[in-house]
């Protein structure tokens, strides 16, 4: 009887490393710049977007840090699907902070293939500039 419960906790001990090996963490980047929105600004306001993906949980958690913006960043989103030029509708809001933005959500099975095919963007909307003052993509870090 023993050995059996011994076999059985292998077998366990086994399944919960097996899973925990597929589980990954994905990093994302962005440099948010007024040339990257659609259509371009001139703002000298720039940014960094860095996002993280827990593969197993679909958690994706954000900072994003932003300075130099015509005035008080109004919103602040994940868009997507779309390419560099072209705009989508908003997919993550975000709650807006003074710099930097933190913040985490649980990503549907279509938003984390998007993430993940470099799909979406991060940008922030000023009220000099409602439509987005800078933008960036989101791409996979190397």
């Amino acid at each position: 009887m023993r050995q059996v419960r011994l076999l059985v906790l292998g077998v366990f001990a086994l399944c919960l490393v097996s899973g925990a090996a597929r589980a990954e963490t994905k990093t994302f980047k962005a440099t948010l710049s007024g040339a990257s929105e659609v259509p371009p600004t001139t703002s000298a306001g720039t940014g960094t977007a860095t996002a993280t993906l827990d593969t197993a949980t679909k958690k994706l958690s954000w900072d994003v840090a932003y300075s130099g913006l015509s005035g008080a960043a109004l919103a602040a989103h994940i868009h997507g699907p779309a390419d560099p030029t072209q705009n989508a509708g908003v997919t993550v809001p975000f709650k807006v902070t003074p710099s930097p933005i933190k913040g985490s959500k649980v990503l549907t099975d279509a938003q984390v293939a998007d993430l993940e095919a470099g799909k979406d963007y991060v940008n922030i909307h000023t009220a000099a500039n409602k439509g987005g003052e800078i933008r960036g993509q989101l791409l996979p870090a190397p």
